[in-house]
């Protein structure tokens, strides 16, 4: 499924209602370059979520954890990992098969560890269309 926004509103607001629809166990998978709204995105989802507390990227922790949802959220921003072997320091096991949903940005660091059953999120900008556009794909993968 392709999806056009002409604002980060409307990109929030798909985030906000797939966070309505994610279910216990879930991975999103969020790629794309830096400034296209992966962090806009994760706002919304964790609207929907039930989520009240500020949200924003774990850059430099690679891990944000927020409870207070329907469901646990937890929130990898995995752009400095080195190594796949920082993940397993952090625990990500008990994220990926817990009770909660995941929301991976930069994805393709850590592919030899994601699960099978994975959705993707790509999101790019096209400037020629807009400063604010974005071309938003998402795709279940099994």
């Amino acid at each position: 499924m392709v999806i056009e926004t002409w604002k980060p509103q409307e990109t929030f607001e798909l985030g906000r209602r797939m966070g309505e629809r994610a279910q216990a166990g879930q991975i999103i998978c969020l790629e794309g370059d830096l400034g296209v709204g992966k962090t806009v995105f994760t706002q919304g989802f964790a609207e929907g979520l039930g989520i009240r507390e500020p949200v924003n990227s774990p850059t430099f922790t690679i891990l944000q954890q927020y409870e207070e949802g329907r469901l646990p959220l937890y929130h990898f921003d995995v752009y400095r990992i080195g190594d796949v072997e920082e993940m397993e320091e952090i625990g990500y096991e008990d994220c990926f098969y817990g009770e909660g949903v995941c929301l991976i940005e930069w994805p393709s660091r850590i592919l030899e560890i994601l699960p099978d059953r994975t959705t993707w999120v790509e999101i790019a900008k096209d400037l020629e269309k807009g400063f604010d556009y974005r071309r938003i794909r998402v795709e279940e993968r099994a």
